[in-house]
């Protein structure tokens, strides 16, 4: 199961990021009707919560500045913002980044047990691995919302 997760961040980040190279930065702070937030958000709000899942499953540092949790932390929104938001460029150097880091990853990595289980909502979390895959999900939803947010822009 371990070689299934590892194998996933080789799929589904590689796929985010050729997402949003392919995104012109113009489109990245139009909020379409009915959406709550943009594509930046949506790229930073992965970007901060894959150093947030990273560092509670396997202890990783962070390596994003601290203005992340200010701008795309959960319950965040652009119309809030009180700080300019990163670049397209910087946000793919930190995606880049992090899928460096990533591929790094073991099976044993993520077997280990958390030191504490991670409770979200009614999910409880025992293991790295376990909460390590929600994490991927987690990006695969965001993705997915970016590129419905596209489909509406584009119409």
């Amino acid at each position: 199961m371990s070689e299934m997760i590892i194998n996933t961040v080789k799929i589904v980040r590689p796929v985010v990021l050729q997402q949003v190279q392919g995104i012109p930065e113009e489109r990245f702070d139009v909020q379409p009707a009915g959406f709550n937030n943009t594509i930046r958000w949506n790229v930073g709000h992965m970007i901060y919560w894959m150093q947030e899942y990273s560092a509670l499953s396997f202890g990783f540092p962070s390596t994003i500045p601290d203005s992340y949790a200010a701008l795309f932390n959960s319950g965040t929104k652009p119309s809030d913002w009180t700080m300019a938001p990163p670049s397209k460029e910087e946000m793919i150097d930190l995606l880049t980044a992090q899928l460096s880091r990533l591929s790094e990853l073991t099976p044993e990595m993520l077997s280990q047990k958390l030191s504490t289980p991670y409770a979200m909502g009614p999910f409880l979390f025992h293991t790295a691995g376990e909460l390590f895959n929600f994490a991927l999900i987690h990006e695969a939803i965001h993705l997915g919302t970016i590129s419905s947010q596209l489909k509406v822009l584009s119409h």
